[in-house]
């Protein structure tokens, strides 16, 4: 999974059947300090996010099958959650 922020939507009046009542947004990832990474992909929207959302990706296809119930769908990056908070533990040293 992937950090990603959402920066567009995309329309398009044929899709593949698999894209059927699906929302594609254009999504962009983001390191652990939420920096772009200038890495720029389309993703179906499964939490109904919109532009500036901090999203969590799932990239394979497995999960998109599940998800959308169709087997071998040719969907390969899902958004399946916001991100409300983001908190990064320091590790302790251990001595012994």
């Amino acid at each position: 999974m992937e950090l990603a922020v959402v920066i567009g939507n995309i329309t398009s009046t044929v899709n593949h059947p698999a894209y059927n009542r699906c929302k594609l947004l254009l999504i962009e990832n983001v390191d652990i300090n939420l920096c772009k990474t200038g890495n720029v992909t389309v993703a179906v929207d499964t939490v109904d996010a919109g532009c500036g959302d901090i999203v969590l990706v799932a990239r394979e296809g497995k999960t998109a099958s599940d998800i959308l119930g169709i087997k071998q769908a040719p969907v390969r990056s899902m958004i399946i959650g916001y991100v409300d908070s983001l908190g990064i533990m320091k590790q302790s040293k251990t001595e012994g």
